[in-house]
């Protein structure tokens, strides 16, 4: 009976504890809440400028700037030029564990300048423009450490918030640079997001990338003269291509292989001694693309043999996959639907429809309503990410909030549209209060800490991440 008692006793106080939990987590998400909400007009701004610098990869000199000095006068120690990038930083505030972190991004891509209207027409002809939604996803990211930073200096947590400023995503990748130096080795834990066109916990990884350039080396001649004193380049890609599109008959549906021939002569009647095919090939896991990498290695050796040529071949850059925290993705439905859904104006669904009648798709709008969790997730989601190998480094929760018309086209103008009005300033926001919640979930109670950590470790032991880049600095631009 005594026992029962103590029993029933002990229950009585952890569920009192619990409910304890519970309770002060709430109130300090209210907190963080209200913060973004006070600063919100100051986080669309800083997107609306990114939006309008449109900077592609390591080329986002005035975005990264706004950003950390937004970072430095509230409070941020910034250190800037990190991994060798001049348009990478990291701000932090406060001391001691746990350790969270959140990733931004803020580069453009090219050709993709548009207006913020439904139809179709660049801002600057041939311009940048954001047509991923970068520029929403550095300044959310930003907004939800600052909401953490303020409830640290409150003491209502405590803990080390960090931001990290992460340039060229759609290009070389400037966090593999960052991984490379260490930078997110100490972490507990690290959110980021991505806009999307619809709100979901992540619980799907995405495709391994290996980015490479295959060179062929001939000997020139005169096209008509003497062309048996030729071996031409041009030849050799060619062969390399055909047989590449040979090989997408046997291989396993999840792969997905794109090249463009940027190299293969300047006139007909030359001989061409160079050639150059840029390669971008991508599968399910790392492991699956390097078996892709050495069939493609294979492919230009005989292409070389086949034509007289030499061949070779390099590894410019490359992904991992994105490794799910399923413990980590629960948090974040959880508090998606404590936030409840994305309320749209109807002139801004009618803003959407307008695009999706321009692009052919089915006009039905915005989708403003929190998925359902995906506890048994089959397949991946198409594209690949530097954020991949962020996750095999420290455990990574992410999500997706709806910044564009539902169905419209990717890397394309209607992104850049929506990204640059009131559908994706409520995205953004959106994405900050989900991030800024999880986290308060992460500081406030060390179970759930542990709990995302544990299914890390169960996921990565006998793992060793090894890093598709190769040796060297970044490739910064010189002009």
């Amino acid at each position: 009976m005594r026992i029962t008692l103590r029993l029933t006793c002990l229950v009585s106080i952890l569920i009192a504890a619990a409910s304890s939990i519970a309770g002060d987590a709430e109130s300090t998400k209210m907190a963080a809440i209200k913060s973004i909400d006070a600063h919100r007009a100051e986080f669309v701004d800083l997107a609306d400028q990114i939006w309008a610098f449109a900077e592609t990869a390591l080329r986002e000199t005035r975005s990264a700037a706004l950003l950390a000095d937004y970072a430095e006068a509230h409070g941020f120690d910034v250190d800037r030029g990190v991994a060798g990038m001049p348009t990478a930083f990291v701000a932090s505030f406060g001391e001691g564990r746990p350790i969270i972190g959140v990733l931004g991004e803020y580069d453009a891509l090219p050709g993709l300048s548009q207006r913020a209207q439904p139809t179709l027409e660049p801002l600057v002809a041939g311009g940048a423009g954001h047509g991923c939604g970068h520029n929403l996803f550095g300044a959310a990211s930003l907004g939800a450490a600052l909401a953490i930073k303020e409830l640290i200096a409150g003491g209502e947590l405590s803990g080390t918030v960090r931001f990290y400023g992460t340039p060229a995503e759609e290009a070389v990748g400037g966090k593999l640079f960052m991984v490379r130096a260490g930078l997110f080795d100490d972490l507990d834990v690290a959110l980021a997001w991505h806009p999307g066109d619809r709100i979901v916990a992540d619980t799907k990884g995405n495709q391994a990338i290996v980015d490479l350039v295959v060179e062929f080396e001939g000997s020139t001649a005169h096209a008509a003269f003497d062309p048996w004193n030729g071996r031409s380049a041009a030849d050799g890609a060619e062969v390399f291509t055909f047989a590449l599109n040979l090989m997408r008959e046997h291989v396993r549906p999840t792969v997905r292989m794109h090249y463009v021939v940027t190299e293969a002569g300047d006139v007909p009647n030359v001989v061409p001694a160079k050639a150059r095919v840029w390669c971008w090939l991508r599968d399910s896991s790392a492991a699956r693309v390097n078996q892709l990498l050495e069939r493609a290695r294979q492919i230009a050796e005989g292409a070389a043999l086949a034509t007289g040529t030499s061949a070779r071949v390099t590894v410019q850059s490359g992904d991992w996959e994105m490794l799910p925290m399923l413990t980590g993705a629960k948090l974040i439905h959880d508090n998606m639907m404590w936030l409840g859904p994305i309320e749209y104006t109807e002139q801004e669904q009618e803003f959407a429809r307008q695009i999706q009648r321009a692009t052919d798709v089915e006009p039905v709008g915005l989708k403003g309503t929190p998925e359902p969790l995906d506890l048994d997730p089959h397949g991946i989601d198409g594209g690949s990410t530097d954020v991949g190998d962020v996750s095999w480094t420290v455990p990574t929760l992410h999500l997706s909030v709806t910044t564009a018309a539902a169905g419209a086209p990717w890397h394309a103008w209607p992104v850049v549209a929506t990204g640059g009005m009131s559908i994706g300033h409520k995205g953004m926001v959106y994405a900050a209060k989900t991030m800024a919640a999880t986290m308060v979930d992460l500081f406030a109670d060390p179970e759930k800490l542990a709990e995302v950590r544990r299914e890390f470790e169960d996921k990565t032991r006998g793992i060793e991440y090894v890093s598709f880049l190769p040796d060297g600095p970044p490739p910064i631009p010189l002009d």
